[in-house]
């Protein structure tokens, strides 16, 4: 076995020592990216002089390096998918790419990668849109440092910025995509990072996982996006440090949280989202570490959620910090910091003598009854809120933070 590999390596460095460069430009022997890679052997690289290219339906079908200088356009003409990768240890680098087709029936992208691994999709810039990067089938590469803008107006006949469908072990990172439909999507795709990207403006969520296991998502903003960012029928997703901001509407929210279990959320700030985090069916999650900062809800708990911990949170000026529908409650907090507290600390250690009940009574009307919002901090609210604090009937009795921090948490 180890001959072969041996021989294998040798075999792999003789065809990256014969590797040729082609130049593609108007005025050169080859004047078109499709006729470059049809001229080109394995590991060859392509360099694409500036200038614009009316291409579409590329097929990068070997492996091969592309590097755009000066950014060239590869102009589509809105006749279809634009360029396709099927081959592995492929690198797409520094184009501008424009003018996707967009159709009812084919999910057209400006760079789809198929069936590939070891590749590279990076620095591009995408515009006129249909999907943007569409990884499919795929494992073991990058989408570095690109920047997709979209046009996107409605749902139905829009697509996403970067999609990746049965794909495992790729990293997204240090990626702009604003004005498509979901910013960044996973469906059947484990072992992924998401990291450093800004994902705003898009009409629906800023980012979108389904059926996707033990993928992390670090470092990133999500604002003012539809609804904010959907997670969904997953396990073992690690959340830490994003910025979900300003995802504001009638159905929006920071975070939606749907039937996912032995989660990670940390070091995590969600500020001026109508609900920081609207979680169900969800189980053995750790929330350590929030900032929970003027939102509508903090948290929205809907049901059939058991087992999680809120610890060492900030929940600062919130008009109501915990939603709850159930009188039943399996779930911890311990040492979140409450701006809405008002107890005291006598032997002066930082902790509360009096436990904290975040739930509110009137939380649970306007659950009830969405009218009754218009009664917000009047003052018959703030008696029905002390008569429910002192015996509870309506929330759940063991719903209590026993040792809620005097000070705003740092860490």
């Amino acid at each position: 076995m180890k001959h072969i590999i041996v021989f294998l390596s040798a075999i792999l460095m003789a065809n990256l020592t014969m590797a040729q460069t082609i130049e593609v430009c108007g005025s050169c022997n080859i004047s078109t990216l499709k006729e470059g890679i049809a001229q080109a052997k394995d590991f060859d690289t392509i360099i694409v002089k500036k200038g614009t290219y009316k291409e579409h339906n590329i097929k990068v079908d070997k492996p091969l390096t592309i590097i755009g200088e000066n950014y060239p356009v590869i102009d589509g003409e809105a006749k279809g998918e634009i360029i396709t990768v099927t081959s592995d240890n492929v690198t797409v680098d520094g184009l501008f790419i424009i003018n996707v087709g967009t159709s009812y029936t084919e999910d057209y992208a400006a760079i789809r990668v198929k069936n590939s691994k070891n590749f590279t999709i990076q620095n591009l810039v995408l515009e006129k849109l249909f999907f943007g990067i569409y990884i499919e089938r795929s494992r073991d590469g990058k989408v570095f440092h690109n920047k997709i803008i979209g046009d996107a107006v409605e749902e139905y006949n829009s697509g996403n910025g970067i999609q990746l469908w049965y794909s495992k072990n790729v990293d997204i990172e240090h990626n702009f995509v604003q004005h498509v439909r979901d910013g960044i999507y996973l469906e059947f795709s484990d072992f992924c990072t998401i990291k450093n990207n800004v994902s705003s403006l898009n009409v629906r969520y800023g980012l979108h996982f389904m059926f996707s296991n033990d993928d992390m998502y670090q470092d990133n903003i999500f604002e003012n996006n539809g609804a904010g960012v959907a997670v969904m029928f997953s396990k073992r997703i690690k959340m830490y440090n994003n910025i979900f901001k300003e995802n504001w509407g009638t159905a929006s929210y920071g975070l939606l949280l749907k039937e996912i279990n032995d989660a990670e959320i940390q070091g995590n700030t969600f500020k001026d989202n109508t609900i920081g985090i609207n979680v169900e069916g969800s189980n053995r999650i750790n929330y350590i570490n929030n900032n929970f900062i003027s939102n509508g809800w903090a948290l929205k708990v809907r049901g059939a959620c058991y087992a999680n911990l809120f610890k060492s949170n900030n929940f600062l000026y919130n008009s109501f910090d915990v939603s709850y529908n159930s009188k039943i409650n399996d779930n911890g907090f311990e040492s979140n910091f409450w701006s809405n507290y008002t107890g005291y600390d006598l032997d002066k250690d930082g902790i509360g003598d009096v436990p904290y009940r975040p739930v509110k009574l009137f939380s649970y009307i306007v659950n009830r009854t969405p009218e009754t919002i218009i009664l917000l901090r009047s003052l018959f609210i703030d008696i029905i809120d002390f008569s429910e604090k002192v015996s509870p009937v309506f929330t759940p009795d063991n719903l209590l933070d026993n040792k809620p921090k005097m000070k705003k948490i740092t860490w």
